[in-house]
């Protein structure tokens, strides 16, 4: 062990450890999860230093040849993410964590600068990695570009989903069935519709999802001290932003006001939204297909899900649509997360919301459960799915709502009448139409070419 000190007094610190006192006052205090901040916002923290101290530079605050010893330690940093240990439920703002990423990076430095681990003579934490900065601006900003990053892999994955169910819909596309509103027998569809309605609420979602994304490419960087700038140093939050979008690939925007930025936490809240909205459109695909799947007797049956595993640890060959249901409970936990990111979001007070942290966690947790879902849902199950033809012909000829398509001929109250005929005689409508000579044959083929085909 080696004895650090911070502004509370002396604390001991593992010698080996590349963290120092504030990292390790949270380890002891905050072990709610035992779990440490992911890894690409632990890069896009480090990013940010990186870029801060290239601005300070830049500005004539910074010496550059301190600044070039905290790019290098900034970078060694990236490949040893096991010193960022600080539990996701932390201190408010996230300031142990970005104290976290301070003092590894300034015991990396004096490791280049060959000084012992806790010797922050030539680079302080505080006054040199964290310079020109706070735990309000950078922490908000590295869980933009964090989120940013899991957009552009979550969008890809959505897309790939879409596609797949497009190609199940050009597939089912001359498959008619029975069309169903609350549940009950209603005018027939394809199950290419259906499979293509699927395909274009995904579609929609991806684009809520793009727009929100968009609008996190503006961050709070450099609106230190509740807002205010004070510390940074004249065109300091232009030339960060420039290094930052350099080193991210990103098209970064300077907060159109920086109170605000401090304030509010609207762009996240607003993304999680939009992932919640994503979740529940998912819910409801899997549920469709879960309750297209049932059967295999007393069901509808209409379409076989892939069987990837036995159902059942007591009935023998029973196979249950578990991808979907996994799905489900992913989504459950992605709205869940949702709500917790709006309970966030409306607890910030005055000039900062403090909430930040577990937004961040939140909003990535629920982007890293379908970016490595989605995937598989797709492969193991939309892109094996069968539709059983025979069995929505069968159950499509004795569909009473078939007489909607009579109505205007007949009349609402004279189509009702049939419809109720031949669910109680087991009739087709067509057939007890023709019969009851309410129809032509001949007209009967027009009407029902698509549904039901009369014999000459």
């Amino acid at each position: 062990m080696r004895i650090e000190k911070d502004t509370l007094g002396e604390i001991k610190v593992p010698d080996k450890a590349y963290y120092g006192a504030q990292t390790q006052r949270a380890l002891n205090n905050f072990k709610a999860s035992g779990k440490p901040f992911p890894l690409i916002f632990i890069k896009a923290f480090l990013r940010l230093k990186k870029a801060c101290a290239m601005a300070n530079a830049d500005c004539g605050k910074l010496e550059r040849s301190k600044k070039d010893v905290l790019v290098e330690a900034c970078e060694r940093a990236e490949g040893m993410t096991e010193q960022f240990k600080v539990d996701l439920y932390q201190a408010g703002a996230g300031t142990s964590f970005n104290m976290n990423v301070n003092e590894v990076v300034a015991n990396i430095a004096a490791e280049i600068l060959r000084k012992p681990k806790g010797d922050y003579s030539q680079i302080h934490p505080n006054d040199h990695v964290n310079m020109s900065q706070s735990s309000n601006d950078t922490f908000p900003t590295a869980s933009h570009l964090a989120v940013i990053w899991k957009a552009d892999q979550l969008l890809k994955v959505l897309d790939d989903l879409a596609g797949a169910f497009e190609e199940k819909s050009r597939q089912f596309s001359g498959i008619i069935k029975t069309g169903r509103t609350h549940l009950m027998d209603a005018t027939p569809v394809t199950v290419g519709d259906e499979f293509g309605a699927y395909a274009a609420v995904l579609k929609r979602a991806a684009g809520l999802l793009k727009e929100g994304r968009d609008n996190l490419l503006e961050v709070p960087l450099g609106s230190t001290a509740v807002g205010t700038g004070a510390n940074s140093p004249e065109g300091f939050k232009d030339k960060a932003l420039q290094y930052l979008s350099d080193f991210t690939g990103l098209t970064l925007k300077r907060s159109q006001n920086p109170f605000e930025a401090l304030q509010s936490r609207f762009g996240l809240s607003v993304f999680s939204s939009y992932l919640s909205e994503l979740a529940k459109e998912l819910n409801r695909i899997a549920n469709d297909l879960r309750l297209l799947n049932s059967g295999p007797v007393a069901g509808l049956a209409e379409i076989k899900l892939p069987a990837v595993q036995p159902g059942s640890s007591i009935m023998p060959g029973k196979v249950n649509p578990v991808m979907a249901e996994c799905l489900n409970m992913i989504c459950f936990r992605v709205i869940g997360n949702h709500d917790t990111v709006s309970l966030a979001s409306q607890a910030g007070q005055m000039e900062l919301n403090v909430m930040t942290p577990v937004m961040t966690t939140s909003i990535l947790e629920s982007q890293e459960l379908l970016i490595n879902y989605l995937p598989d849902f797709q492969k193991l199950c939309v892109e094996g799915i069968e539709a059983d033809q025979e069995r929505c012909k069968n159950l499509l000829l004795l569909n009473p709502s078939l007489a909607t398509l009579l109505a205007t001929d007949i009349g609402y109250e004279n189509a009702a009448k049939l419809a109720q005929e031949s669910l109680e005689k087991k009739i087709p409508v067509p057939e007890l139409a023709v019969k009851k000579k309410l129809i032509s044959k001949e007209k009967a083929r027009q009407l029902f070419k698509d549904s039901y085909d009369l014999e000459p």
